[in-house]
């Protein structure tokens, strides 16, 4: 399964930032220590903070890219609620995510968590996992601290290279996250895999950022032969998650286990 997931990287990195080149040997300094297991620290535990009131929060721990907690109306703070972590696309940012999948949060009565990249996009593009790992680590345990979270419903999900990034960390972190929802995905970064989250991939058949041939139909064909569970849904359209879509998702959510399909 180690090679078969790695050897997804290839598949389509159209956008993807190349990789700079090597600088000369009097001015390279000692690079930043880098996480490659992908593995995500923060679990649900004891709540020892106030519970956010409903609406849209600022995170407050990441300056100027920072992020955003959104609380549906929904949700009782005294009973544990399921949580999605969701991660914009390149050059993206939270406000984006929100309002295209606050819908979503709304009728399922989720927490949303959408962290903004440190960068214009997520370190997983260039196959490493480092200082957006870290945030993304410290958000889930600042929202773990202030609510119950329903340790069997914690989804990740993503959009682009944050769809990318969604399946990498929901198959490194399969014991955390049961679910992973991505959007118009570009390729699969995991080459350790732990447990077996169900997957649900959507991609425009008119994409012309990246194409359903070298990246949708073949990453599902990737995962299922590497023995997941996923739902594909195929839709008529580009670079974009439609309302119908999210509709879907939706209903993909409410079902157990998850329905299997084509193309």
């Amino acid at each position: 399964m180690r090679s078969l997931l790695a050897a997804c990287l290839v598949l389509s990195l159209a956008g993807c930032v190349a990789p700079r080149e090597a600088e000369p040997a009097s001015t390279v300094t000692a690079a930043p220590q880098v996480d490659t297991s992908g593995r995500v620290d923060a679990r649900p535990g004891q709540v020892t903070g106030t519970p956010a009131s409903p609406g849209v929060h600022a995170l407050g721990l990441g300056g100027a890219r920072d992020g955003l907690l959104y609380v549906p109306k929904s949700l009782r703070p005294d009973q544990p609620a399921p949580l999605m972590l969701v991660l914009h696309g390149s050059r993206g940012n939270a406000g984006q995510m929100l309002q295209a999948l606050q819908a979503l949060a709304d009728s399922e009565g989720l927490l949303m968590l959408i962290p903004d990249s440190r960068g214009l996009t997520w370190d997983d593009k260039m196959g490493k996992h480092g200082e957006d790992l870290r945030f993304i680590d410290r958000a889930l345990a600042h929202v773990f601290s202030r609510h119950l979270v329903a340790r069997e419903r914690i989804s990740v999900a993503g959009f682009s290279a944050g769809g990318s990034y969604a399946l990498a960390l929901g198959i490194l972190n399969g014991d955390l996250f049961s679910r992973v929802l991505a959007f118009s995905p570009g390729f699969v970064h995991a080459d350790e895999p732990r447990g077996m989250p169900f997957i649900f991939v959507a991609h425009g058949d008119k994409d012309q950022v990246l194409s359903v041939e070298g990246s949708g139909r073949r990453i599902v064909a990737e995962l299922r032969s590497a023995g997941f569970q996923v739902h594909y849904h195929e839709f008529s359209g580009g670079h974009s998650i439609p309302k119908d879509v999210v509709q879907a998702a939706v209903q993909w959510l409410r079902e157990a286990p998850p329905a299997v399909s084509g193309p």
